[in-house]
């Protein structure tokens, strides 16, 4: 049976970089071998645990899954059933990192190699995320303290510096990629407020 925290290493001779990379390439892998079921399985669980997240919430930043991620087009959905303002990420000019509104029945579409599915814009610049009050971060695994494991582009890292400090982020991944085990953890890290899975959802520390 796969764990993931059997595979956080305590080797002393490894960097927190060595350390990250070799956990993304095991989770990445893990990830390939899901069934397109279990990850559609694993939006509509997701979707449905979001509720009490987003109660209060008129606008929520949220992302376009890759394929091999949880899907979060049943989460989209859902938040504009309940009439919601979506924002997803977007690359501005000169591959700049910005925000865009996605409305209901808007379609999405990869426009760089390795990035998730975008809206058509306008850009709302950087600053726009201020406007969430919920933002749902991607993660490839996230352990119990909150410390996030992400793609490793840092794109999440330098963005949330402009989200609200009363807006929580929830860091979206699979039951089985919650680590017991503390993972390796860099200075520009930032940790996460709370963990949703198609098991249920928490805030860091009121497991």
């Amino acid at each position: 049976m796969w764990s993931l925290s059997s595979l956080v290493t305590a080797d002393p001779t490894l960097d927190t970089e060595d350390a990250k990379h070799l956990l993304r390439e095991a989770v990445r892998a893990h990830r390939n071998n899901r069934g397109t079921r279990e990850r559609a399985e694993a939006g509509t669980a997701i979707a449905a645990h979001s509720s009490e997240i987003v109660a209060d919430a008129g606008c929520v930043a949220v992302y376009a899954a890759r394929p091999n991620e949880p899907a979060t087009q049943p989460l989209i959905d859902h938040l504009h059933e309940r009439g919601i303002d979506v924002l997803l990420p977007i690359l501005g000019v000169g591959l700049s990192r910005d925000w865009a509104l996605h409305k209901p029945g808007g379609t999405l579409e990869v426009r760089a190699p390795g990035r998730p599915p975008e809206p058509e814009g306008p850009g709302l610049g950087i600053t726009a995320l201020h406007r969430a009050d919920v933002v749902f971060a991607p993660a490839l695994a996230v352990d119990r303290t909150g410390v996030r494991l992400g793609q490793g582009g840092g794109w999440y890292d330098r963005v949330l510096e402009h989200r609200r400090p009363d807006a929580p982020v929830v860091a979206v991944v699979f039951a089985d990629e919650v680590s017991d085990t503390p993972l390796p953890r860099a200075a520009h890290d930032r940790a996460v407020d709370g963990i949703l899975t198609p098991a249920g959802w928490w805030f860091v520390g009121e497991e």
